[in-house]
């Protein structure tokens, strides 16, 4: 039976306090579970002038693109009703999207990263700098040309889970924030989690929104203080593909559910067969990928396959069943069956490209695994 060495751990909490003593990373919070053993442990500072070990238990953070895989569950929810299938052409729920060479997106393509379409609007940055409302983007995508026509390649795309935003609010009449809330967050108990600040976050004596931890902006990105992750407009937007915010418990509640293939606290919220399907490797149903295409790629329905992916966010030592996702904040959460293990690493210094503080500490947390 995996269980966690009280040695070994402790390796895990020296590189973590090495990390936030160094200042390499402002911040760190960890939530590791193996089987029914959870461990917790946080350092750093809450604001980045802050001295000392001031980061709250409650924190909360931005984790930027786990946001992705969260929204993918929330139009899975529709399909479990009835109410669209994967291979349903995106223009029939948004007519408007059918054009410029989308006529053929799925919602497969979407969720699946294999559209065509690009990460972002090629306007992104001014887009962001005029404080540009969601609806904008949504308008703005939908006019768009795909780099590639659906199905040949194999392309991270925030503008496709943008769209699956945009499917959520023309089925329901609910916001995408409105209906993950309802759906899925409060089901689950998880009261300090929201795409996007709502207007109560700002209410009482201790408003909610000092909890959330301030984000070390890069140097190169440091340019336009109004819009940054830092900033009201982006905290206020809720990007579907990058807007999330949470605790590191509230997010355990989520690892929970999925390790539990749809069950939270004896209540079923999706199938057995729903979460087994986003958690595998979806690229073989896609006819049109070449094999030179999927090679070095893996993606189930909204979660990355860790075994066929090139990323170094997840590290050297997981197994090939592990599932995940990261976020360029500085964010990681991965989910290893054959260990049955999982980890949510949030921190506040981005790592793009190579994320290379979340793979050490994933090294080292799996190291501190025996059985």
């Amino acid at each position: 039976m995996p269980q966690i060495n009280p040695e070994r751990w402790h390796a895990v909490e020296k590189l973590i306090d090495h990390f936030c003593n160094t200042n390499q990373v402002p911040a760190i919070a960890l939530q590791v579970n193996v089987k029914e053993t959870s461990r917790l442990y946080s350092r750093g500072r809450q604001r980045l002038n802050d001295n000392g070990d001031t980061l709250r238990e409650d924190a909360i953070f931005l984790i930027a693109s786990i946001t992705k895989p969260i929204v993918v569950l929330g139009v899975l929810k529709l399909l479990e009703e009835g109410e669209l299938l994967l291979g349903d052409r995106v223009k029939q729920f948004i007519p408007e999207f059918g054009c410029a060479g989308k006529h053929g997106i799925t919602i497969r393509h979407l969720m699946t990263h294999t559209s065509g379409l690009p990460d972002m609007l090629p306007n992104n940055r001014e887009l962001r700098s005029a404080n540009a409302p969601l609806s904008e983007f949504v308008k703005q995508i939908c006019q768009l040309s795909p780099d590639e026509p659906p199905g040949r390649i194999v392309q991270y795309q925030s503008t496709g889970i943008a769209i699956l935003s945009e499917v959520i609010q023309r089925i329901t009449g609910l916001s995408c924030a409105e209906y993950l809330n309802q759906v899925l967050f409060q089901p689950m108990g998880m009261k300090d989690t929201s795409l996007g600040v709502p207007e109560e976050w700002y209410e009482g004596d201790q408003p909610k929104v000092e909890r959330i931890v301030e984000i070390r902006i890069p140097d190169e990105l440091d340019i336009e203080p109004d819009w940054d992750w830092n900033s009201p407009y982006w905290r206020g937007f809720g990007a579907p593909w990058g807007g999330l915010l949470t605790t590191i418990s509230d997010l355990g509640k989520l690892v929970e559910m999925l390790k539990n293939r749809g069950v939270f606290q004896q209540k079923r919220l999706f199938s057995h067969r729903t979460i087994l399907k986003a958690t595998k490797d979806q690229l073989a149903t896609i006819s049109g990928l070449s094999a030179t295409e999927k090679e070095g790629k893996g993606w189930g329905l909204g979660w990355q396959m860790v075994s066929n992916t090139k990323s170094d966010y997840y590290g050297d030592l997981l197994s090939t069943s592990t599932y995940g996702h990261g976020g360029a904040t500085g964010t990681l959460l991965w989910i290893d069956p054959e260990l049955e293990t999982s980890a949510i690493i949030l921190t506040t210094q981005p790592q793009e490209p190579h994320g290379r503080f979340l793979a050490r500490i994933t090294n080292a947390i799996v190291s501190a695994i025996e059985g």
